[in-house]
């Protein structure tokens, strides 16, 4: 028998690679497609005749968000998402047998700034400006046109723990000795933050908020991240947003604390604002990963029954060290 096909774009990643991974151990065979791979983003045809046919389709492409966001960075994260996930929406509008299901990646940072309570895909409430212009911008080209054969689903995914830049973002802070509760404070307003896309939202200046390192932290290991897809590869009643979120968030106080038992960072000072800002331009990144509030609540996958393997931090981070040894071990000691 011919085996069903999954068609990934964007793969060259650590949540790329996994899902590689569990769909060919699970019998399919795996088409990528991005910079390179069995079709390139400059060939329509060919991604056309992968998509074809294709059992599942899963988009994940799109500039990398940790780095500074430069002019050029801001505008190539953007035009990065939304491009990719037309030029795939224009495969499988064209396809004789389109994929029975799309997956195409988002992210939970659409939601506000929010400390009083979670948002779940029903209920949750939009933020503004560039990060959540970026990630209404993607879910738009997601879901725009009509696509009767394929279940769409947008996977709103928080911090993902694993070997993977977020989480070597948050160490290098704790071995640099900023490992306590990071604290929002005033710092001189710049325009990085703003609105993007053919409706920008927010103000132009950057503002903060008092939050005291009591912001809210959702995040999700890479196994649940993986478990979480072949779920809903196998649920056709789920469509639409997902949050791809562990249940036991947490807040930065907490999270700092845990960073540190498993960097086993003897101490980690407060840092406020005027700290991290020039400490993240040294890491070619943002405060924003450590600053804004996420809370998002997986209402959609528990509600189906899904069962999160790490639903608590602490584990989660113990299974990123032990899971993998050697590349811990680099992570800490560069």
């Amino acid at each position: 028998m011919t085996p069903p096909r999954v068609v990934i774009a964007g793969a060259s990643g650590f949540i790329g690679h996994a899902l590689v991974d569990a769909f060919r151990a699970d019998g399919y065979e795996v088409a990528t497609v991005g910079r390179t791979g069995d079709a390139v983003w400059t060939d329509a045809d060919a991604i056309a005749q992968r998509v074809d046919g294709a059992d599942v389709l899963i988009n994940l492409a799109g500039k990398i968000v940790s780095c500074r966001y430069t002019d050029a960075n801001r505008d190539e994260i953007l035009r990065s998402r939304v491009d990719t996930t037309r030029a795939l929406r224009d495969a499988v509008a064209t396809a004789e047998h389109p994929p029975r299901v799309w997956m195409n990646a988002s992210t939970a940072t659409l939601y506000r700034h929010e400390t009083e309570r979670g948002n779940d895909e029903m209920d949750g409430v939009t933020g503004e400006g560039f990060s959540v212009d970026v990630a209404t911008n993607w879910e738009r080209a997601l879901f725009e046109g009509d696509l009767p054969s394929t279940r769409r689903v947008a996977l709103r995914m928080a911090i993902v723990f694993g070997d993977g830049p977020a989480t070597r973002i948050l160490l290098a802070l704790a071995r640099l000795g900023l490992g306590g509760p990071q604290i929002d404070s005033w710092w001189f307003p710049h325009r990085r933050y703003r609105g993007i896309g053919p409706r920008p939202t927010g103000p132009v200046r950057s503002s903060w908020s008092r939050t005291s390192g009591r912001q809210r932290f959702s995040w999700i290991h890479i196994d649940d991240v993986v478990a979480s897809v072949r779920f809903i590869r196998d649920h056709d009643e789920i469509a639409g947003p997902v949050n791809l979120s562990a249940p036991g968030v947490t807040d930065n106080r907490t999270l700092m604390r845990e960073l540190r038992r498993v960097a086993r960072a003897p101490f980690g000072l407060p840092a406020f604002r005027w700290m991290l800002d020039p400490a993240m331009a040294v890491l070619r990144n943002e405060p924003e990963l450590v600053l804004k509030s996420r809370w998002a609540v997986p209402r959609v996958l528990t509600e189906a029954g899904f069962s999160f393997r790490y639903p608590q931090i602490g584990p989660a981070l113990d299974a990123v060290v032990t899971v993998r040894p050697a590349r811990a071990r680099d992570l800490f000691s560069r």
